[in-house]
This record gives structure tokens, sequence and C-alpha cells, in this order.
């Protein structure tokens, strides 16, 4: 009798274990090869900055505050990519409590506990490629790529190795490139970022659709041509995409080739409250499929002066 009630208890776990489970939600769920989707949605977020008020509104509120009312938007697309504004150190920061003008007002460092808050909150990979990744130096790099990587946070366009971060969603294959206008590379010159076009061609030649996040530009204007040239160069050479940060401002979308730029998506995560355009950002929906870009839905957010990033009413 033994052997019956284990072989019927064999067939059902086969049988039941193909059955959804619906007492649990789950981001990524392993479905049969008939139904598995043929598409993947990425969302892309501009600027973010965890420290000056932002580090003091989370010390008194909890960290989960400045994210509090987004609700699910973060965690519903199967990948979530934003712009990181700076280090994740174990250093004191030197901009808490400065004024605008200071020189450490505009030197951050993201307290040690970032990286899990970011996770948390559903970013899966951001970009370093910018003008504040190296506010603390080399070791400063290498001690935020640590905690990224200490919690499954994917990165790319880091200033000691501008690498690409590649991922196959839901089999789509995408490659995430980082470009960094005021890239130095430790010890030596300001240079900025010289290898995006080349990466951008091998990435397609490698079979993946290349999305080029750009930090460029000046800030609070609108996009300036050295901008234009670069993303109409990147896209003949082989991007699906051009999406871009550093302004504060959401600046000008437009169509080139059938690819898409968006040349800044504005502050997400910021303490700029002195116009109304810096406090207005913007969250990028695109579906792809097996043939690129599908579809883009732009989330307006608003940036309170309470310090959280909420969604504004449309």
């Amino acid at each position: 009798m033994d052997w019956f009630v284990g072989m019927v208890s064999s067939i059902l776990a086969i049988v039941f274990g193909f059955l959804p489970n619906f007492s649990q939600e789950h981001r990524y769920v392993a479905m049969p090869a008939m139904t598995t989707r043929q598409d993947a949605v990425v969302l892309f977020a501009g600027d973010m900055m965890f420290d000056r008020s932002i580090r003091v509104e989370m010390q008194k509120n909890g960290e989960d505050f400045i994210f509090s009312c987004l609700g699910t938007t973060l965690k519903k697309p199967d990948l979530t990519v934003a712009n990181l504004e700076g280090p994740i150190t174990e250093r004191a920061s030197k901009s808490v409590g400065s004024k605008p003008g200071d020189l450490s007002n505009t030197r951050f460092t993201f307290a040690s506990s970032t990286a899990a808050l970011l996770k948390r909150q559903g970013i899966d990979a951001v970009s370093l490629a910018n003008n504040h990744a190296q506010d603390f130096g080399a070791d400063g790099v290498r001690s935020t790529t640590r905690f990224l990587e200490g919690t499954g946070v994917a990165h790319f366009g880091d200033p000691l190795g501008e690498r690409m971060h590649v991922a196959r969603v839901n089999r789509i294959p995408l490659a995430f490139i980082g470009h960094n206008e005021f890239q130095t590379l430790v010890g030596e010159e300001w240079k900025g970022s010289t290898t995006t076009t080349e990466k951008a061609r091998k990435a397609r030649a490698d079979g993946y659709f290349p999305i080029v996040y750009a930090h460029w530009g000046a800030e609070y204007v609108p996009a300036g041509p050295e901008a234009k040239r670069l993303a109409r160069e990147w896209i003949d050479a082989g991007a699906e995409m051009v999406i871009g940060a550093h302004p504060h401002v959401i600046q000008e979308h437009e169509e080139y080739a059938g690819k898409h730029i968006y040349y800044s998506l504005g502050n997400f995560i910021f303490d700029q409250y002195f116009q109304e355009d810096v406090r207005n950002g913007l969250l990028l929906e695109i579906t792809f499929d097996h043939n690129g870009f599908v579809s883009a839905k732009e989330i307006p957010v608003y940036l309170e002066r309470d310090r959280r990033t909420c969604l504004k009413a449309q």
C-alpha cells in the first residue's frame, strides 16, 4: 500500500506542479513554453540622489518614505533602470547641512544601505555613468559596485570599467550602455566616454538590442546640437533607442530613422524645487519584443517638498 500511496503522490505532484500558485505574487514566473511571454517591459527613470536633505528626510521618516507614493510602479515592469547620481560608501556625508554654492553642496555619498533600498523598491539596474560617480574617487566607485553586487542590483557605465549590462528579459536580448559626457579616468584629465558608438555596433552585431543611457548636455535648457548629433550617430551604429539624464529637466523626445530618443527624463529622486521644470520628471515604460521597440508609455512624476517623489495626477 505504501508504494501505491507514493505513486499517487508523485502523480499529483507532477500534475499540480504546473499550476500557478495564486497565494503568492511573483515577479518572474516560469510557465510552460506554449504560454511564454513574447515581450519585455522595461521602466526607465531619471536621476536619483540620496544625500543632502533627501538623506536627512530618510533618516527621520525611514528610507522607504521617499518612494511611498509610487505604489507598485517600479515593481510591476520586468526590469526597472535608473541613474544613480553618486557613490554608495560608508563615509560621512559632506553635503548634509551645506548651502548652495558651497563646494560640499554637490559632493555626494549615499548610505551603505542604499543598494538594499533600491532592491527593495524594485530598481533592478542602475547607470553609474555620471559626473558624481567619482565624488569619492576610485575607492568610492569600487565601494558602490561592491554594495550593488552584494544586493543583486546590476550596474553599467562605471568610470573604472565602463561595462555594459546585458540581459535576456523574457528571452528578449537587451544591452544597456552608459555614456558619460563628463567621464574621466581617475587621475587623468576629463575627457568623456569615447567607446559608446562601438559598443552599440558590437552589441547589435552580437544579437542584442542596445539601449544607450547617456549623461550629457547643459542643465535646465533644451537638448543641444551635440547631444542630437551623438544620439543619431549611436542609432546609425545600431542603438535601438537612446535615453538621457543630467539636465534636471525633461527635454524633448524625437524619432530618428524609426528609433526613439528621449534626451532627458529629468529628476526622479532629488531635492530641487526652485522652479516647476525641475520638480517634474518622467518615467518611461518601454515594451520590447523580438523585433525591438514596440511602444512607449510616459508616466509623469512630481518632486514634493517633503522629499517624496509621487505619481503626478493627469
